[in-house]
């Protein structure tokens, strides 16, 4: 399996990451442990998670419920030298939503106990937060890095502008750079990110990691009707959204290159996403082994040129 860099001082790590937002939600902590067992007997050593994760599910649910479960995991395993264990900090925990630095220090902490690691690998600033300096941001995440909790940093959900300038405040001050990038990109969505983000994440050498990238289940193929929104809680949303012509038009491209790799349509959309310039690796999430066994086809393979021009032909934001 390819290997490839995520951010200085980590080791490479193969192109998947496990979305850890489903444990202690869909996935309680006793199937989340063969889930994970799996995940890496396949090769693989990215986890994502973050500390408001499963909060917004609302009470009893308080947060930090997904980083318990995978430090509970990582107890019972013994081990953790060999993961690259990324989380978040900066929603509302029950304080608001900041990345002032009393926030972070705090947090850090938590997060560290919780996941039952005295570092985290990867630390991301999980929403821009535009009322505290970007300089105040930088400066208490590199004490971190300096303190040993953490090894790289890097961002989510921030517009090309924000991430510009927070780059632009790093190297005036001597302060650490935003390492990686975490952001939503799909075939379905993909005009925000390739618009601004991209060209500054390959012109800058910021790792990309995408979430959504099965678009909430449609890129599955599992919903192709009105009358398929009742699988799932989310099945109308997905309708109203996404059940059109450029829609269907993708769902169509995925058969076809799937058909002819003897694939499913989630690997293909993984794989689209796996091929793009910047992209390190794209997050997902499994509930269930054969999910996962499923999810974890799609880094092995490899599309031709006349594939990607399929999916980027039907995929073409209008």
């Amino acid at each position: 399996m390819e290997y490839r860099r995520l951010a200085p001082g980590l080791p490479p790590i193969a192109p998947l990451i496990f979305g850890g937002n489903v444990f202690g939600w869909t996935v309680s902590e006793a199937d989340a442990f063969p889930l994970l067992d799996a995940f890496v007997d396949l090769g693989f050593s990215a986890i994502d998670t973050a500390d408001i994760y499963v909060r917004f599910l609302g009470q009893p649910h308080v947060g930090g419920e997904s980083e318990a479960i995978i430090g509970q995991w990582i107890a019972r395993r013994g081990r953790s030298d060999d993961l690259v264990i990324t989380t978040k900090v900066g929603m509302d925990m029950g304080s608001g939503a900041t990345l002032r630095r009393d926030h972070i220090l705090t947090s850090i902490d938590q997060s560290l106990a919780r996941l039952r690691r005295d570092h985290v690998d990867l630390y991301l600033a999980h929403w821009d937060d535009p009322k505290t300096p970007v300089e105040e941001v930088l400066e208490t995440l590199g004490g971190l890095i300096d303190a040993g909790k953490v090894r790289a940093i890097g961002c989510s959900n921030y517009s090309a502008e924000r991430l510009e300038t927070a780059l632009a405040v790093a190297r005036k001050a001597g302060l650490p750079c935003y390492a990686v990038l975490q952001t939503p990109y799909n075939l379905y969505a993909r005009e925000s990110y390739e618009a601004a983000l991209e060209p500054l994440c390959l012109r800058e050498g910021i790792a990309v990691t995408p979430y959504y990238g099965l678009a909430s289940g449609f890129l599955t193929g599992k919903y192709r009707s009105a009358a398929d929104a009742g699988k799932s809680s989310r099945g109308r949303g997905i309708a109203k959204s996404y059940l059109n012509d450029r829609g269907f038009a993708i769902l169509a491209a995925l058969d076809a290159v799937a058909a002819g790799h003897g694939a499913t349509p989630a690997q293909i959309a993984l794989a689209w996403l796996i091929a793009q310039p910047g992209v390190v690796a794209p997050l997902a999430s499994a509930t269930s082994l054969p999910q996962l066994r499923e999810i974890a086809g799609a880094p092995s393979i490899a599309l031709t040129p006349g594939d990607i021009a399929r999916l980027d032909a039907a995929s073409a934001p209008a």
